[in-house]
């Protein structure tokens, strides 16, 4: 259970409420998301000195340590996108009548910076974990970035279920970037292929002789994997996944100015 189910239950806490967190935080009024950028930049400054901490500590510690130190990390370009800090240079919809690559142009604009932020936290991760003994950190962020590379492009490609609802007001022009269809080319590869590694990872997870830090950190590492495969399939229904976190978007509710007398 310490090594394989505890981490699964952390990874499905963490997703649930830290994407609920995140959510939360670009619903309530413009005039508060300096504060919570800053909060999130003090955050990601301790996640980096924590993940430098443990890069060669082995043990259950360190692989907690450094698997909720990079979810610190990730949110932190999570909340300068969502809050409209770090998206691109293009901050309007799509013109009209734009197809093939100058759509895709286009899309490239509209989060060009926050691809360029993407790459710098990982070179960050891997500049204050490199050459330790502790995997947990880099593991988590690749497979947070891939994943969130395929969502992105399946997006773009088309997919039934859009989930715009989760937009903040000042990002609803994203939505215009998406294509809504019953699905995309690329859908099922990349759902085939998350589940290859997800195999992978579980059975390594599971093999004679592996450490339970090892282990612990390679069930972090599946169970991500897993409700990242979920957020695809999520795609392909039309399941109202506001109802997973209905709670957090309460920020986005403004109370009805009384008439005046």
């Amino acid at each position: 259970m310490d090594t394989h189910g505890l981490p699964a239950l952390t990874t499905l806490f963490v997703w649930w409420f830290s994407t609920g967190a995140i959510l939360y935080l670009d619903g309530l009024p413009r005039k508060t998301f300096g504060w919570s950028l800053a909060g999130a930049s003090a955050v990601l400054a301790a996640c980096l000195y924590g993940l430098h901490a443990t890069r060669d500590l082995t043990s259950l510690t360190g692989s907690y340590v450094a698997f909720l130190c990079t979810i610190g990390v990730w949110g932190w370009q999570e909340v300068a996108f969502l809050l409209g800090f770090v998206t691109g240079p293009r901050r309007e919809p799509l013109p009209a009548g734009s197809r093939g690559w100058r759509r895709a142009g286009f899309a490239l604009e509209t989060i060009l910076h926050h691809e360029i932020a993407i790459i710098a936290l990982a070179i960050a991760i891997l500049s204050v974990t490199w050459g330790g003994a502790n995997p947990v950190g880099p593991w988590t962020f690749a497979v947070l970035w891939a994943m969130r590379q395929s969502a992105k492009l399946n997006l773009f490609l088309g997919v039934r279920n859009l989930s715009e609802d989760f937009l903040p007001e000042h990002l609803r022009y994203l939505a215009t970037y998406f294509s809504r269809r019953s699905l995309n080319p690329l859908l099922p590869v990349s759902l085939a292929l998350s589940l290859g590694v997800a195999v992978l990872v579980w059975q390594a997870s599971v093999a004679p002789g592996v450490g339970t830090d090892r282990a612990a950190g390679l069930s972090f590492v599946g169970t991500l994997l897993a409700l990242a495969m979920l957020e695809h399939v999520f795609m392909l229904v039309p399941f109202p996944t506001t109802r997973i976190w209905g709670w957090s978007l309460r920020s986005r509710e403004r109370p009805v100015a009384s008439p005046a007398a």
